[in-house]
This record gives structure tokens, C-alpha cells and sequence, in this order.
């Protein structure tokens, strides 16, 4: 007994399945559980921006980009180095540094450790010497894995030591910057690296080299307000967060409506703030481009007049 009607009377069960649409005998006809094969999620990502499903095989091979709407997915900096220079020709500079925690700010000895255990790595830029397309240049690749890209001394020392060699090597410095902002746990030494790389950035200049920065999602804070916006030619991915204060910040302090896609790379592309939007798919291409556009590497130029 399950249920009664409103006579008081107890129904029956099998009453409420026969309520229910016969099946059709030719529905599902030959299926079976082996015609299903089991998937496991880790080879399927979903995508943010269009909800579908992608294979993971197929987004390693797009470059982490959905095949589907061109969603730039987020990747770490030794994958963005291995995707833009030549083989094996990547020398890295300073990997041993280190953050520590200089002014003893409450948990961030843990936030640290947790920071190197999860990105594998001492900090959240590495710097080396490399070619792309045959041309000799010093890169700077920002790690969101790491305290998501935030600039502590650590940072600012090993960029501001980047554009010290490439100076004295007489090298053009490429920068693909990703970053919270300023590392709030070193307090003020943190925003001393604004004013420390963009001196370091000045130097270079005054050489006569080449600075080409690339912006990815998101760069923000103290990098933005300095070497971020600094390059000669600024690129940037397609759809990436650039800018100094949130839009919410903004719009609570100007007391105004932002425009729509405000921040956005296309925005400041429109607004003169970035030179070229460029698909991650073709940007060692356009780098390569720029590079011998500047001189650098007549292998290069050899090669491009094959």
C-alpha cells in the first residue's frame, strides 16, 4: 500500500505503472551498455564562454583555445614558452630565486609554499634568453599559477636582471604579462618594482633596443601601471582583462555606468592602449614578424627571404 484515493480506498501499485507510456519495443532496439563506452571527465573540458564540452586532446592541440568560440583558455608560463620560442632554445635566467617572507606577513610563508607546490616553480615570472623564428631575444613569461602572477621583489628583480642582459647584449626583450597586481603580502617593497623595472625598461630604451610586451587575461594593478604598458608594441590575446582598478572600483568611484566590454583587449585596442590583437595561435608568427621588421637576426631574415 502507497498511496490512497480520496474514497479512503488503499491503490494499488501496479495501478500507478499502468499510468505510464509503453515503452515502443523498437525504441533503443540493439543498444547495450558496451554500444556506450565509459569516458572519464578529465578528457572533456567545458568551455566558459560557449558551455560546450571539448576534448582535451583537441584543446592541447588548438593551443588551449575552444575550437568552438575562440576562447583563449589560461596556461601556464612553460607552456606559453614552449608554444612561442624554437626548439629547445630557451636558457633560463635566475631560477633559483625565491620569494621570502621579508616583512612577516601573517600566512604568507604557507601561501608561498603552497604557491611553489601547486605551479612547480620559485616564482611568478620566469626570464631566459631564446629565438623565435631564428631571433635571438630575452622573454619574460608571467605565471598565473603562481599567486596569480602577483609582483613581489623576487618578480621586479628577476625583469629588472632580464632587461639589464638584453641592454648589455644588445637584445630586443619580449614580456608576456599576466598578473593580479602588486604582491599586497610584501607591502610597499612590492610597488618599489613599478618604479625599479620601469627604470630598468628606461635603460633599454635609451639604447635603442626593442621592448615588445604581450598582454594575457588578466593583467592588472601595479604590472599594468608599469612594464605591462611600457613596450614599444603592445600586443594582447583576444578578449583579455587590461587594467589598473576593477570596473567595479570604477564605477562605485566615478559613480557612472561603464561602457560595455570596458577593459576588454578590443576595448583599448579601439582606445589606442594596444597596437594588435593577435590570436595565440599566430603569435609567434606576428612576434617573429616584428623582430626582423627591427633587425633582429639576419638567420631570421635569411630564412623569411626563402
Amino acid at each position: 500500500m502507497l498511496y490512497g484515493d480520496w474514497s479512503g480506498e488503499a491503490l494499488n501499485t501496479s495501478d500507478i505503472f499502468n499510468f505510464l507510456k509503453p515503452k515502443n519495443e523498437l525504441e533503443n532496439q540493439g543498444e547495450s551498455v558496451e554500444n556506450h563506452p565509459f569516458i572519464p571527465n578529465e578528457l572533456w573540458v567545458k568551455c566558459p564562454v560557449c558551455k560546450n564540452p571539448v576534448l582535451s586532446s583537441d584543446l592541447n592541440e588548438n593551443f588551449k583555445v575552444c575550437p568552438k568560440c575562440g576562447y583563449h583558455f589560461r596556461i601556464g608560463a612553460r607552456q606559453r614558452i614552449e608554444i612561442t620560442v624554437d626548439a629547445e632554445s630557451f636558457e633560463e635566467f635566475d631560477a633559483e630565486l625565491t620569494s621570502t617572507n621579508i616583512i612577516d606577513f601573517p600566512d604568507y610563508t604557507r601561501k608561498l609554499k603552497n604557491a611553489k607546490l601547486n605551479s612547480r616553480e620559485n616564482e611568478s615570472v620566469i626570464t631566459g634568453r631564446a629565438k623565435i623564428g631564428g631571433c635571438e631575444t630575452v622573454l619574460a613569461v608571467m605565471n598565473s599559477q603562481f599567486m596569480m602572477g602577483s609582483m613581489g621583489t623576487v618578480t621586479g628583480e628577476k625583469i629588472t636582471r632580464a632587461f639589464e642582459y638584453a641592454t648589455e647584449n644588445s637584445l630586443p626583450v619580449i614580456v608576456f604579462t599576466v598578473s593580479g597586481g602588486a604582491r599586497m603580502q610584501e607591502g610597499i617593497l612590492s610597488l618599489m618594482q613599478m618604479a625599479k623595472t620601469s627604470g630598468a625598461v628606461k635603460r633599454h630604451s635609451d639604447a635603442g633596443l626593442l621592448y615588445i610586451t604581450v598582454l594575457t587575461d588578466p593583467t592588472t594593478g601595479g604590472v599594468t601601471a608599469s612594464f605591462a604598458m611600457e613596450g614599444d608594441i603592445i600586443l594582447s590575446e583576444p578578449k583579455a582583462l587590461i587594467a589598473f582598478a576593477g570596473p567595479r572600483v570604477i564605477e562605485q568611484t566615478i559613480r557612472q555606468k561603464l561602457p560595455k566590454d570596458f577593459q576588454s583587449a578590443e576595448f583599448l585596442l579601439e582606445k589606442g592602449f594596444v597596437d594588435k590583437v593577435v590570436a595565440r595561435s599566430e603569435m609567434k608568427k606576428t612576434l617573429t614578424k616584428l623582430l626582423i621588421l627591427h633587425g633582429c637576426g639576419t638567420e631570421a631574415i635569411e630564412k623569411e627571404g626563402d
